[in-house]
C-alpha cells in the first residue's frame, strides 16, 4: 500500500515537472530565438543565438535524467560535443549550422503540448479522486455540487467519497501507463536527435 502511494506521488511529481519544463522550454526558446533573430543585424544577435543553442545539450540531458529518476526508463546519454576551433565567429557558425541543435530545440519546444496534457492528466487522475474522498469533511461548510447534484446530506457525501476511492484505485493503473507513455517521449526524442 505504501509503495503504491509513493508511486502515485512520484507519478504526479513527474507530470508536474513535465508541465513546468515544457512551459519553460517553449517560452525560453521562443523568446530567445526571436530576440536573437531580431538582433542578428547587430553584433549582439548572433552570440545570443549561439549561446541559446548551446543550452540545448544541457536541457536534453536533464530530460534524460528526469525520465530515468521518475519513470525508470533508461536512455543512453548523447555523446558530448566538442566546441569548434577558431575565433568566436567560427564557433558561432558551427553552432548555428549544426542541425542537431535545431532538432533538440524542436523536440524540447514540442514538450509544451505534452506539458499541458500532463497538467490535465495530473489534475484529473491524481487530484480529483483525493478531493472526492475529502467531500464528507467539507460538505457542511461549503456548497458542493457534483454534476448538478447538490451535496447536502451525509449519504451523498459518502457516495462521492466511495466514487473517489474507486477512482483512486482505477486511475492509479491508468496514471502509471500514461506516465510511461510520456516518459517514452524522451526516448523517442533521443532517437530522433541521434538521427
Amino acid at each position: 500500500m505504501k509503495r503504491a502511494i509513493m508511486r502515485n506521488v512520484q507519478n504526479f511529481i513527474f507530470l508536474m515537472f513535465t508541465f513546468a519544463s515544457g512551459v519553460f522550454y517553449f517560452c525560453f526558446y521562443l523568446s530567445a530565438i526571436a530576440l536573437g533573430l531580431a538582433l542578428s543585424f547587430t553584433v549582439v544577435g548572433i552570440p545570443l543565438l549561439t549561446n541559446v543553442l548551446r543550452t540545448s545539450q544541457t536541457f536534453v540531458q536533464y530530460e534524460r535524467i528526469q525520465t530515468k529518476i521518475y519513470t525508470d526508463i533508461s536512455i543512453e546519454p548523447l555523446a558530448a560535443r566538442q566546441r569548434a576551433e577558431g575565433n568566436q565567429w567560427m564557433q558561432a557558425k558551427a553552432e548555428l549550422t549544426d542541425g542537431r541543435n535545431w532538432r533538440i530545440v524542436y523536440w524540447l519546444m514540442q514538450k509544451f503540448t505534452i506539458g499541458i496534457s500532463s497538467l490535465l492528466i495530473g489534475v484529473i487522475i491524481y487530484i480529483a479522486p483525493v478531493l472526492f474522498v475529502l467531500v464528507p469533511l467539507f460538505y457542511r461548510y461549503t456548497e458542493i455540487n457534483f454534476w448538478g447534484m447538490a451535496v447536502d446530506t451525509e449519504l451523498k457525501a459518502l457516495l462521492i467519497m466511495s466514487l473517489g476511492i474507486i477512482l483512486m484505485i482505477g486511475c492509479s493503473k491508468i496514471g502509471n501507463g500514461l506516465v510511461q507513455l510520456i516518459g517514452g517521449y524522451t526516448r523517442l526524442m533521443f532517437k530522433a536527435i541521434r538521427g
